[in-house]
């Protein structure tokens, strides 16, 4: 089922033994644009910390309408390893995560998850594959330079060759494969405030420094797109939505 990420946002979720706080944020991966991490506020719980829940975690993703069910103990998630977001999340941090849960990684293996296109939770191997120094180097380069917030691009130009079309305004994730199936924009004034969505695959580069997003659609094409939501056989055709 696609789901709209800005309306998870304050979502609350539950662990096995209590609630843990609610949905603040996402941090996605924008080389395979999937969802890595929630980013949980735990409130009066633990004096406000932000934690990190993996998508391998979710049990009942609608528990009752608001509440998320998550398959770990508030003890498991108190004692993971410390996440601060004022920084990127590094590649030795996500190690260290993975290690506490004793999971296996996402970046090791040819599927969208790994060793699968889905976040089932799996043991990491008795013995992980041997990898040179510059290798391991590459790991962990790729890991602090693609790991992103959903919170943080809300707001990014969307630039054309033929000028800027609008402003991110959410993202459409698949929630079982937890992938950015769309990226949703507004035009503003420049088309009256028209909704459309923009595929990954249309997604030449992200300049977070310049806070725009380059895409390979044309103004011609958004004329003719159809408004956000699409109906669900436009899902599968990007150029019947924002051209190619």
């Amino acid at each position: 089922m696609l789901r709209s990420i800005k309306q998870l946002y304050g979502d609350e979720l539950r662990a096995t033994d209590g609630e843990i706080g609610h949905i603040k944020d996402f941090y996605f991966d924008d080389q395979n644009w999937a969802v890595r991490y929630v980013v949980v506020d735990t409130g009066t719980w633990l004096s406000g910390r932000l934690v990190l829940i993996s998508p391998h975690v979710f049990t009942n993703f609608d528990l009752d309408g608001v509440r998320r069910g998550v398959n770990l103990t508030r003890k498991q998630i108190e004692n993971s390893p410390d996440f601060d977001s004022e920084k990127p999340v590094s590649r030795q941090y996500e190690d260290d995560y993975y290690r506490y849960y004793g999971w296996a990684n996402y970046w090791q293996g040819g599927g969208l998850w790994g060793i699968g296109a889905f976040p089932i939770v799996v043991p990491p191997p008795e013995e992980r594959p041997s990898a040179s120094a510059s290798e391991a180097a590459s790991w962990h380069k790729r890991g602090e330079a693609h790991l992103r917030s959903t919170q943080a691009m809300n707001g990014y130009h969307i630039q054309t060759d033929e000028g800027a079309i609008g402003h991110v305004i959410d993202f459409v994730v698949d929630h079982e494969t937890w992938a950015i199936c769309h990226v949703v924009v507004e035009t503003g004034h420049w088309f009256a405030g028209k909704e459309i969505v923009i595929f990954p695959k249309q997604i030449v580069r992200i300049s977070y420094e310049e806070s725009k997003v380059f895409v390979s659609v044309t103004k011609e094409a958004i004329l003719k797109a159809p408004e956000y939501p699409v109906p669900p056989w436009a899902f599968d055709e990007p150029a019947l939505v924002a051209g190619k």
